[in-house]
């Protein structure tokens, strides 16, 4: 499927349930007995996933110069999930982003220059940047910490997301023919920690561009194709 049809199938999907709880919902008012709702997709199988980058973001705050908090991204990156919705803490994912991919809308090309130049990412040198998780523990019905290890500018550290499922779907026949989970993540790593130290401000003064990063994730993953309906016999 490709990535158009894909976004397609599921606006179709979207809109014909949107359209069915609002048909039940004028139903309801119209009559003294509450009418049986439609019943919800199953959730999605166990595999392989892989991100829908056409509705994936990955989001960075810094703060610039004390007088507001910079927000910017990087626009490629791709990630592989094994996934068991019975069994959560037994999944892994792995993350790989183009460094050179990092945005900065209006900016000017020095300012591209000196982020994408040896004082800050050096991405010649250093190309990608990679998550491997190594374990995750729920701290909730649908939320966990994903620990694991970030490889940034040559240096790799430890890392731990703050991470919510947050659902997903088997398939819907006629409409998406592939499974669909989303996850939301956030959190925070100090660019030092990783020899990335140009501009940080100061002690005492916010002069510059700050040490920590915070970072928020949302993430759409495929996966398994939906199970086809077994034939009838006669």
């Amino acid at each position: 499927m490709t990535s158009h049809a894909a976004t397609f199938s599921r606006g179709a999907a979207a809109l014909l349930l949107a359209t069915l709880w609002q048909g039940a919902l004028s139903h309801a008012a119209e009559t003294a007995a509450p009418p049986a709702m439609p019943p919800m997709p199953p959730m999605a199988p166990a595999g392989q996933y892989q991100i829908d980058k056409s509705h994936a973001s990955l989001l960075m705050r810094v703060s610039h110069l004390g007088f507001s908090t910079y927000t910017t991204r990087f626009s490629r990156f791709d990630a592989q999930l094994t996934f068991d919705p019975g069994n959560i803490p037994a999944s892994k994912v792995l993350t790989t982003i183009d460094a050179s991919s990092f945005e900065m809308d209006a900016a000017p090309q020095m300012c591209f220059d000196i982020m994408k130049g040896s004082q800050m990412l050096d991405t010649v040198k250093f190309p990608q940047i990679v998550f491997k998780s190594e374990r995750i523990r729920m701290t909730g019905a649908k939320s966990m910490e994903i620990s694991g290890t970030l490889t940034l500018h040559g240096v790799t550290r430890p890392m731990v997301l703050t991470a919510t499922f947050n659902g997903g779907y088997a398939g819907i026949p006629n409409m998406d023919p592939h499974s669909l989970i989303g996850f939301s993540a956030h959190g925070s790593f100090k660019r030092s920690d990783f020899g990335i130290t140009f501009g940080i401000p100061a002690p005492g003064t916010t002069m510059g561009v700050g040490d920590l990063i915070d970072y928020s994730i949302e993430a759409e993953f495929i996966g398994p194709a939906l199970a086809a309906p077994a034939a009838e016999t006669h």
